[in-house]
C-alpha cells in the first residue's frame, strides 16, 4: 500500500512540473477557437472585458494585410500616411544602401526593416541594398508604360503603391544567388515580412518568382504563413474559413478573427476594452482583428 501511495504522489508531482514548464519561444502553436463561429474572442479570461465597436466599409481598404493583385487594386485610403524619402532620413538607413536618392517607404516599415538588417549583420550578412520602395500611382503608370506588362503592373495594382513593400538587392550579386537573398527567404518572417512572390506559388500569386520583393504583414501573420507555407492569398482565405484562431509566438498569445462586411456596409467587431489589438482590412470583403497579450 505504501508503494502505491508513493507512486501516486510521484505522478502528481511530475504532472505539476510539466504543467508549469513554458513553451519554447521558437515554437508556434495554432488552434481554432471551436466555439467561435462568429469571430468573437472566446479565449478571454473572466477578468477581461470585451467591447463591440462599429467600423465602416472604408476600413476594409486599410491596414497591413491588404491583398493587392490583378483583382484587387490599392485604394487611396490604403496608402501608408507616413511615406518618407529614405535618402533624407539617414537614421533609417543604417546597415544598408539605397540604389538612388529617390527611394521612398513608410517610416514605420523602414524602421522594422532596419531592425531586421541589424540582426542579419550580426549573422554575417550585411550587403543589402534597397532598389525600390513606395511608388505613387503616377510613377507606377510611367513604369508600366516604359517596361510593359511583362515587367511592371498597372497603376494601383502593385504592392509598391501601398508603402508596405520594397525590393531588396545585394551589392555582391543577383539576389537569387546572394547570401542576402538566402537570409531574407529564411528569416524575414521572424520580423513581420514575407517573401511575397515565392517560386512555388506563381499559380496562386500570378507573379513570377521575385526573391527581392518583400512585403510587411506583421507578426503573428508572417509566422503562420511561414509555418503553413501560405501565400497571402491563401492565408486570407484560411482566416475566412477558420473565422478565428489562437496562436502563441515568442511568448505572446494572439487571437486572430475575421469579420465580413454586413449588408448595410458596416462591420461590428469585438475588441478588448483594456487590451491591445490591431485591425486590418483584407481589401476584399472584411477585416481581421488581431488581439495580443
Amino acid at each position: 500500500m505504501k508503494k502505491w501511495g508513493f507512486l501516486l504522489i510521484l505522478a502528481l508531482c511530475l504532472g505539476f512540473v510539466f504543467n508549469i514548464l513554458p513553451l519554447s519561444q521558437d515554437k508556434i502553436e495554432t488552434q481554432k477557437d471551436e466555439q467561435n463561429d462568429r469571430g468573437t474572442l472566446d479565449n478571454r479570461t473572466a477578468s477581461e472585458s470585451i467591447q463591440k465597436i462599429s467600423l465602416t466599409e472604408e476600413q476594409i481598404y486599410q491596414g497591413n494585410l491588404l491583398l493587392v493583385n490583378s483583382e484587387y487594386p490599392v485604394h487611396q485610403v490604403g496608402v501608408k500616411s507616413d511615406i518618407v524619402n529614405l535618402f533624407t532620413h539617414k537614421e533609417l538607413t543604417k546597415g544598408y544602401g539605397l540604389l538612388d536618392n529617390e527611394i521612398k517607404l513608410s517610416e514605420e516599415i523602414a524602421e522594422k526593416f532596419s531592425e531586421m538588417i541589424a540582426v542579419a549583420k550580426k549573422n554575417g550578412v550585411s550587403d543589402f541594398l534597397i532598389t525600390s520602395g513606395y511608388r505613387d500611382f503616377d510613377e507606377q503608370a510611367s513604369l508600366y508604360e516604359e517596361m510593359g506588362s511583362d515587367y511592371a503592373l498597372p497603376a494601383g495594382y502593385s504592392e509598391h503603391n501601398l508603402g508596405l513593400a520594397l525590393d531588396v538587392g545585394s551589392t555582391l550579386m543577383k539576389m537569387e544567388e546572394a547570401p542576402e537573398g538566402e537570409w531574407i527567404e529564411e528569416n524575414s518572417w521572424k520580423y513581420g515580412f514575407i517573401l511575397r512572390y515565392p517560386a512555388y506559388k506563381t499559380d496562386i500569386t500570378g507573379i513570377q518568382y521575385e526573391p527581392w520583393h518583400i512585403r510587411y504583414v506583421g507578426l503573428p501573420h508572417s509566422a503562420i504563413m511561414q509555418e503553413k507555407n501560405l501565400a497571402l492569398e491563401e492565408y486570407l482565405d484560411y482566416l475566412k474559413e477558420e473565422k478565428s484562431i489562437s496562436i502563441s509566438v515568442d511568448g505572446k498569445t494572439y487571437t486572430i478573427s475575421y469579420y465580413p462586411i454586413s449588408q448595410n456596409n458596416t462591420i461590428e467587431v469585438d475588441v478588448p476594452a483594456n487590451g491591445d489589438y490591431e485591425i486590418s482590412g483584407n481589401n476584399v470583403d472584411g477585416v481581421i482583428v488581431t488581439t495580443f497579450s
